[in-house]
């Protein structure tokens, strides 16, 4: 019999973020989410640095961090800067921390964020292939309207009357020369 889960997988969703390209969380959100303070996650990423390469957690800069902020709709004084710029953790980073927070809420926890980021790819490989078959739909689309209205242009000309040559009334000199090669009279 399956657990119930500890946190809605629609919260953990609502905290990853794309930064740089990469799906991360904050630190602040993971810390809540473990049921620990942001200092306690950070501490013991210190005294595991080894296990955090780059491509599994990075500071975020002044300008990221600011823009943040504002995002989330946390709003500082005016003055008042940033204390300390927030990490973010990739999904191999969230994996790490599981070894490093000895904790059983911990375990379960990212045992659920990690869920949730399986499941995240998941929706992107079938977006990517919607993605794909609409790119595919639509081609064929414009293919097909061009061909359409080539049928349609055909079926106007076909309907529209023949354009006959004008014909001059009268007597024409110069015609009748030419077709009985008539010559003019020289005069002397």
């Amino acid at each position: 019999m399956e657990k119930k889960e500890l946190i809605p997988q629609e919260i953990i969703e609502s905290k990853i973020l794309l930064i740089r390209g990469r799906k991360v969380m904050l630190d602040r959100d993971l810390a809540g989410l473990y049921g620990v303070e942001t200092k306690a996650i950070n501490q013991a990423v210190k005294r595991n640095s080894q296990r955090f390469p780059d491509d599994f957690m990075f500071r975020l800069s002044a300008e990221e961090a600011r823009l943040l902020s504002r995002s989330q709709f946390v709003t500082l004084k005016k003055g008042q800067n940033i204390k300390y710029l927030p990490y973010v953790f990739t999904e191999n980073g969230v994996a790490m921390l599981s070894s490093v927070l000895n904790s059983d809420r911990a375990i379960q926890v990212n045992i659920q964020i990690m869920r949730t980021f399986v499941k995240l790819r998941e929706l992107f490989v079938t977006h990517k292939d919607l993605a794909h078959k609409l790119e595919e739909l639509e081609r064929k689309i414009e293919r097909h309207d061009e061909e359409i209205s080539a049928i349609f242009q055909a079926i106007r000309n076909l309907m529209a009357p023949p354009i006959k040559p004008k014909r001059k009334i009268g007597f024409d000199l110069k015609e009748k020369r030419a077709r009985y090669a008539i010559k003019k009279p020289s005069r002397k």
